[in-house]
């Protein structure tokens, strides 16, 4: 069986497919890849019959799994006895935490909105293992995605085994019952205390990292520099994998060695811990698979004589035991790039590897390996990768695995023998963690180095996993003439092709975004002509106390905008119009302009901009993006697309809403009125001005406000359809009654973000389809 365990690992993914994803195309392709072995490997029936036995075994055990993966208990329950699995997360005035309500042996994630500064301070610091709670509250279904491209809580939530919220009003840790600690609380409960003690006993910079390092835990990092190891592609040295894991397994077996301790009983001690140590780390997907391979790694070096396994048939291994205890693993993103990588650095290393002598040289190949291996996910799952990642490696790997990982232990253990650490050694880790914060800030920041041709469609990952495994089969080849000749145009047909598509692509589209209680309206031209956005929604924020404070908060134009645009390959704004000063139109303009090209923002031409919209122009001046102030009669063409502005009258002085700039609109063979904010009073003056305007949709002002589209209003412009951006549930009970009944007087169909999710019309050559995104 030496080598052959990948073919069992093939097996059991494509009967997993089969069950979860699509029956057909996966069978198919499992009964191709039967095929090719008994063709080609010369694979005998009962080998054949075994890995159909295996596909079968793990087809079954994920159809288990989906059935399984639904909730037990009646939505109408209120009180619950919880016993906590999970490390609180503390956030501001915020705690979550992941329980087990032991009735129903169901998971539930459990959200407490902290009431003082003090009792944030004892939960801070108080273990919630080890005990029987009894706690009330209501519980809701977590969201789901309402825009293209957005991330589903509730199906990542799902993957957990996780299917509802709990909102509790009283302290978790109010009516508890203690009882008896078993071992994996235990290690739970030392796994805390480690944490808990990094965090009261060194700086936050030092405190932060170690956690990382030491017990896997980011809690404790800055979200902006989580986010610039993100960007910067080198998130993958902040959780621990196979180069900590083997680096520390590596130094406690020399240690041992050297202490006079027998190889034997250091591997019998190395087989006891690792799985402590998978706990004691948080047992991520990158943590299982590292501990499970050096598992395997160790069974092999003890029975060397019965046992053989090259480090092909570890992974595999560890693949085939991970999937089969947890089918639902599959979809989770650090599984699937944990294992992709690490199968493309086993395999090349056969070849490819050898090729090169120098270290350096054979780091900056198996750099590259990584990004070629981990590209299709990294666009799929993040829209774009960082271009100069594979120089960030370069430099932070060397920084990680000979400076971080060894210094911090070292601090952390000198720290607890005695009880205190020397200044200079502080002084030393907070200047050079402080110092690659910074670097990787100014690298995260450099954005011509950024590829973002959007998440591709499935025939585009095809294409990508198919020129990608081309490329490795070039350069595995012997060396011919034209061969680096060859790998250079394959990458640059990889790091292209979807770019062209996005350029050439003839379909366009206008779609509203789901921002919640607020405005944000993409329209994409055909071809590549052009990209506007009107207004960014927004998110009203309250002046707090400090302790109240979110480390990250949610922020429209972050957290929804940008990934809407990303997800699409979008990088650059040619017209970015902001109808008005209200914060639900224009509060997620800061966040886009960090990420966003832009050609000009169009203001409307007031008499007293809102705080908002000056600190806006500020920005824009910064970056060199002109700001023009658009007033009634102003105009564009683009091709056969056109564009007017109906209002505001130049230097307006009225209320805010009624100065919006209002746009009439000929995109993909339909007439479109965008008022922003729009009031009545304005709808008067555009119908005063232009008597003889008649639309076919209508974006309604105010979100459905009766304050807009009044009757007289609806009459005269004789809109087809009404779109209405809303938030689900808003407080304001927008869009209201009145309005909606005057829109289905007149025979209005009508699109709502609250009820519809994002709401997109497609267009070609004059003809389009609306389409929502919730059914």
């Amino acid at each position: 069986m030496k080598g052959k365990y990948l073919y069992f690992a093939i097996s059991a993914l494509l009967g997993v497919l089969s069950s979860l994803i699509m029956f057909v195309p996966f069978s198919l392709t499992a009964i191709v890849f039967f095929f090719l072995l008994f063709t080609y490997k010369k694979y005998s029936p009962p080998q054949l019959f075994l890995l159909i036995g295996v596909f079968l075994l793990f087809f079954l055990s994920a159809q288990h799994s989906k059935i399984e993966n639904r909730t037990v208990i009646p939505s109408n329950k209120n009180v619950f006895y919880l016993e906590y699995t999970d490390e609180p997360k503390i956030d501001g005035d915020l705690l979550q935490v992941v329980a087990k309500e032991k009735a129903y042996k169901e998971k539930l994630l459990i959200r407490y909105q902290i009431h003082s500064k003090t009792e944030k301070e004892v939960l801070n610091n108080k273990s919630f293992y080890g005990g029987i709670c009894k706690v009330s509250g209501k519980m809701s279904k977590p969201s789901i995605a309402k825009n293209p491209n957005a991330f589903n809580y509730r199906e990542y939530l799902a993957i957990k085994k996780i299917y509802w919220i709990v909102e509790i009003q009283k302290n978790p840790l109010t009516n508890c019952i203690p009882q008896k600690i078993t071992p994996l609380i235990f290690i739970k409960e030392l796994r805390f205390l480690g944490i808990h003690y990094l965090e009261t006993h060194f700086p936050p910079e030092i405190s932060s990292l170690s956690a990382a390092l030491i017990f896997g835990d980011q809690s404790l990092l800055d979200p902006e520099v989580l986010a610039g190891y993100q960007k910067t592609g080198i998130i993958h040295l902040l959780a621990i994998s196979g180069l900590h894991v083997s680096l520390l397994i590596g130094i406690v077996y020399y240690l041992g060695i050297r202490s006079g301790l027998t190889r034997q009983f250091m591997t019998h001690l190395l087989l006891f811990l690792l799985p402590i140590y998978a706990i004691l780390t948080g047992g991520s997907p990158s943590v299982n698979r590292s501990v499970i391979m050096i598992f395997f790694v160790l069974i092999t070096v003890k029975w060397k004589s019965k046992i053989k396994l090259l480090p092909i048939d570890a992974i595999s291994l560890a693949f085939i035991l991970y999937l089969f205890y947890r089918p639902m693993v599959l979809f989770d993103v650090g599984f699937q790039l944990s294992f992709t990588v690490s199968f493309a650095i086993i395999v090349s290393s056969k070849i490819i590897l050898k090729q090169y002598q120098n270290n350096l040289i054979k780091m900056l190949v198996t750099s590259i390996i990584a990004q070629f291996a981990a590209l299709p996910l990294l666009l799929y799952h993040y829209f774009g990768v960082s271009l100069i990642s594979i120089a960030a490696n370069m430099l932070y790997i060397p920084l990680f695995l000979f400076v971080f990982m060894p210094g911090l232990y070292v601090l952390f253990f000198i720290q607890m023998i005695f009880q205190s650490t020397p200044s200079i050694l502080l002084a030393f880790f907070i200047k050079i963690i402080t110092l690659s914060n910074r670097l990787i800030d100014s690298l995260s920041d450099f954005s011509i180095a950024l590829f973002v041709p959007g998440r591709p469609v499935i025939l585009f990952l095809i294409i990508y996993i198919a020129a990608i495994l081309v490329v490795f089969f070039v350069w595995e080849a012997p060396s011919y003439h034209k061969k680096k000749l060859h790998i250079g145009l394959l990458t640059c047909f990889l790091l292209s092709f979807q770019s062209i598509w996005n350029w050439i692509n003839p379909v366009g589209e206008v779609t509203m975004i789901d921002v919640g209680q607020g405005d944000s309206i993409l329209i994409h031209l055909p071809s590549g002509k052009g990209n506007y956005l009107i207004d960014t929604g927004g998110t009203v924020s309250f002046a707090e106390e400090n302790w109240r404070k979110r480390a990250r908060p949610y922020e429209v134009g972050r957290d929804v905008v940008v990934p809407f645009l990303k997800g699409k390959g979008i990088t650059k704004i040619d017209k970015l119009i902001l109808t008005h000063g209200d914060m639900d139109h224009i509060g997620g303009t800061f966040s886009i302009l960090k990420e966003m090209k832009f050609g000009q923002i169009l203001m409307p031409s007031v008499k007293e901009p809102s705080h908002t919209e000056l600190e806006i122009i500020h920005e824009a001046e910064k970056k060199g993006i002109s700001v023009i102030k658009v007033s009634r009669g102003m105009q564009w063409t683009n091709g056969d697309h056109f564009f007017y502005v109906l209002s505001p009258d130049k230097n307006f002085e009225g209320e805010r809403n009624s100065g919006s700039i209002t746009l009439f609109a000929k995109i993909g063979g339909l007439t479109w009125f965008f008022g922003g904010d729009l009031d009545k009073e304005g709808e008067e003056r555009v119908i005063h001005h232009y008597p003889k305007i008649t639309v076919d949709i209508l974006k309604a002002g105010h979100h459905g406000s009766k304050t807009s589209s009044a009757e007289a209003f609806i009459q005269h412009i004789k809109p087809k359809v009404a779109l209405i951006s809303a938030g689900e549930k808003n407080r304001f009970g927008h869009p209201h009654k009145e309005t909606l009944d005057i829109l289905k007087k007149y025979h209005v169909f009508i699109y709502r973000t609250d009820q519809q999710g994002a709401i997109t019309y497609h267009f070609s050559h004059g003809n389009g389809t609306f389409s929502t995104f919730l059914p």
